[in-house]
């Protein structure tokens, strides 16, 4: 469970206003190996075999893996459990993620003038499916950012792709994410002035709403095993100077989902 937390104080009125986001992951892998590998800085050999004979022949049109000398192979099952022994039975698709941690937000948000508090976090995945991977992420309830009594907008951005820069009315109260790193999906990239088009990262740009419809923040299709990609998720919640939000504690929920392709 990853929590994010703002504080709005006023040494006047004394009002406070705590924002709590749970991230819950969830991986999805055609299958999933928890068999302990061989590995370091640079490789990880996820499977190995002991046998007199084998290897890889190769035409125009096909390529063949063969292997002699194992003993003991094919596939088993009962009511519960499938066994699929030996060293060409394998076709696990591994699929790694080290997932976010827990974020703070900061400064503190005056309750009377307003302001903006900042928090991020990130994480990585790492697959050796020639396919690639698919991170994305939904709110569970919409607006994301919520009391029983009072809430944050879902940040909309002007038009169809996310704003370049982050905007609040003086007269609102909003709540915004963007994504950064080397895999993250088009509608998060930019051409400097705006997103949804280029090949540009750039550092604090694009921002969008959360939804209750999953939202990919990135997406590759090639392997990049063995050290993975970072994705960094940025957190944005404002209030206008002449807007004045309720004390209490403000939850979002949302769930990233992270798949193999």
């Amino acid at each position: 469970m990853n929590n994010l937390f703002i504080k709005n104080t006023d040494g006047f009125a004394y009002k406070i206003v705590t924002v709590v986001i749970s991230l819950l992951i969830v991986v999805f892998a055609s299958q999933i190996s928890n068999a302990e590998t061989m590995s370091s800085s640079n490789y990880k050999v996820e499977i190995d075999s002991i046998n007199f004979g084998g290897g890889r022949s190769l035409s125009g049109s096909y390529t063949i893996e063969d292997t002699a000398g194992e003993v003991g192979t094919g596939v088993s099952s009962s009511t519960n459990f499938t066994m699929q022994a030996g060293y060409q039975q394998y076709s696990t698709v591994n699929l790694y993620v080290t997932p976010a941690s827990n974020v703070t937000m900061s400064p503190s948000i005056p309750g009377l003038t307003g302001g903006i508090s900042n928090g991020q976090t990130s994480l990585t995945v790492s697959t050796d499916n020639p396919a690639g991977y698919e991170t994305k992420i939904k709110a569970d309830s919409s607006p994301a950012l919520i009391t029983s009594y009072d809430s944050f907008a879902d940040y909309v951005p002007a038009g169809a792709n996310p704003d370049y820069t982050f905007a609040n009315a003086s007269s609102n109260s909003s709540f915004a994410f963007t994504a950064e790193g080397g895999d993250i999906a088009p509608r998060y990239k930019n051409s400097g002035v705006s997103c949804g088009v280029g090949s540009d990262d750039d550092v604090n740009a694009c921002w969008d709403g959360l939804s209750t419809t999953d939202r990919t923040v990135a997406i590759r299709n090639s392997s990049n095993m063995p050290l993975g990609t970072v994705t960094t998720l940025k957190f944005r919640a404002a209030s206008g100077s002449s807007h004045v939000q309720q004390d209490g504690v403000y939850t979002a929920t949302t769930t990233i989902t992270v798949i193999s392709l």
